[in-house]
């Protein structure tokens, strides 16, 4: 017993130092039978095990996933969508089979391998970015918006116009429906996956809109003294307007109503108001379109959201009873604030009248009746000025009328049975006072030229006025 036991101590360096040896080499080397899923990694280094699993991943990146957008089908590469190896440390775990643990756990890995092949399931994911480049860009373009319903007024009556739904994209849904099949039920191999969409309901059912029949407030203003270009204008914004359809809840915005302001949409040059002076701009007149169309929805008692004066008073309605429209910073806006939807209709005559009347559902009562008035608080004296032009040959002579200048009020009033129940002050609007402006052109003769200067200094008009006619006969050729 003692000499069996000898001889085993004595062969146990030797066991160990062939165990040790062994191990030193395969150190580097994965086992012979281990596998990364399908990839047979028998026998490789590190480096060739991560090399193989990147060449599987790129093998597996060719798989089409078809993405399901309603009736569409939008087919993508998986390494479209960053396909990679969610758990890429399995090649250390595939270099420890059967040389890490004690000797008793490395020997049973080893006979292990021996009568199978050890498989290590690889897991995978997607990039979140470029899953969110490819539906933002690849499906989003099938969204369909809803076309809320509509109304048309003809013949003195409407006509209901039908709505159509729409489909929207859950982006967030989509993304989290490619991750997810990808993370937990992907083959590897094509597959598919459905995105999630959401419809959308149009607004306005027949009954909602068979209740827009109530003249809620109308209001007309006269153009009958403007040309024919700035008459143009007023007629282009009216049209521009015209069917307009509010519902509740809804703003209108007069100047994204009637814009851009170009001769593509049916504008001329005309006069407007430009820094306390009148100057040709395309749409010129534009805000009596937005001025009319204020005072309808005053008198409908609709929010006004935005209303802004004009910097000079207008003839064709009171002092702060106007509503100017200038670039993007004056605007007309104003809230459906029924509980139906409102209709606008504008239209003009031949005799240049515009007219703006809303409807919708007249929920007050026929006992209430609404009055506006304006309140003049102070004006300002415009003056004369007389000013030479060096642009203007001699014998020009243009007028250009006087605007006061004018600070007032407008106030509402409510009456029930006939009786005055309320008064509220809806603004405040102030307006500059613009000179009567005679401009006297002063190009040729120098010493003529003169002579109209020193009576220009004057700033009386009848003195330029016999300055210029003598300026003028002395300018023609005698008579022989």
């Amino acid at each position: 017993m003692k000499k069996f036991l000898c001889s085993l101590f004595l062969c146990m360096p030797l066991f160990w130092g062939a165990g040790i040896k062994a191990d030193a080499k395969e150190d580097v080397l994965i086992h012979a039978g281990v596998y990364l899923d399908e990839v047979d990694v028998s026998g490789m280094t590190e480096a060739e095990a991560k090399a193989a699993l990147e060449n599987y991943t790129k093998t597996l990146g060719q798989e089409t996933l078809t993405l399901q957008v309603e009736e569409h089908e939008v087919p993508v590469q998986m390494s479209q969508l960053g396909l990679r190896c969610a758990n890429p440390e399995v090649v250390d775990e595939a270099l420890g089979i059967g040389k890490s643990g004690d000797i008793i756990k490395r020997y049973k890995e080893r006979k292990e391998l021996e009568r199978s092949n050890k498989v290590l399931e690889l897991t995978w994911t997607v990039d979140r970015s470029m899953v969110s480049q490819v539906i933002e860009s690849e499906c989003v373009k099938f969204d369909v918006d809803a076309v809320d319903a509509d109304l048309v007024r003809e013949g003195g009556s409407f006509r209901i116009i039908p709505g159509t739904t729409g489909v929207k994209l859950n982006v967030e849904g989509s993304k989290t429906a490619v991750i997810n099949y990808v993370e937990q039920e992907w083959n590897k191999e094509n597959g598919q996956v459905e995105l999630p969409a959401e419809v959308e309901h149009p607004r306005g059912s027949e009954e909602e809109l068979s209740k827009v029949k109530d003249v809620l407030g109308t209001f007309s203003t006269s153009y009958a003294t403007s040309n024919g270009n700035r008459s143009q204008n007023v007629s282009n914004g009216a049209k521009l307007i015209n069917g307009t359809l509010l519902y509740p809840g809804d703003t209108f915005s007069a100047y994204e109503s009637v814009s851009p302001f170009t001769k593509a949409n049916g504008y001329q040059m005309a006069g407007a108001y430009l820094n306390g002076k009148v100057v040709d701009s395309l749409g010129g007149g534009i805000c009596q379109v937005s001025t009319t169309l204020y005072n309808a929805a005053l008198l409908a008692e609709l929010e006004i959201v935005e209303r802004s004066p004009h910097s000079m008073i207008v003839t064709y309605v009171d002092p702060a009873a106007d509503a100017a429209i200038a670039g993007t910073y004056k605007d007309l806006k104003f809230k459906n604030n029924t509980s139906s939807p409102i209709y606008i209709e504008g239209s003009t005559t031949s005799n240049k009248v515009i007219t703006f009347t809303i409807y919708g559902e007249e929920t007050r009562s026929p006992s209430r009746e609404i009055k506006y008035t304006s309140k003049t608080l102070g004006t300002t004296d415009p003056g004369q000025v007389i000013v030479a032009s060096p642009g203007q040959g001699i014998g020009y002579y243009h007028v250009e009328g006087a605007h006061r200048g004018v600070k007032a009020e407008l106030y509402k009033h409510v009456y029930e049975n006939g009786v005055e129940v309320s008064t509220e002050k809806i603004n405040t609007s102030s307006y500059m006072a613009s000179p009567r402006t005679i401009t006297v052109g002063i190009a040729g003769d120098p010493a003529l030229s003169e002579e109209l200067q020193a009576a220009i200094a004057t700033q009386d008009e009848a003195t330029v006025q016999a300055v210029m006619a003598s300026c003028v006969a002395r300018m023609q050729p005698p008579v022989e």
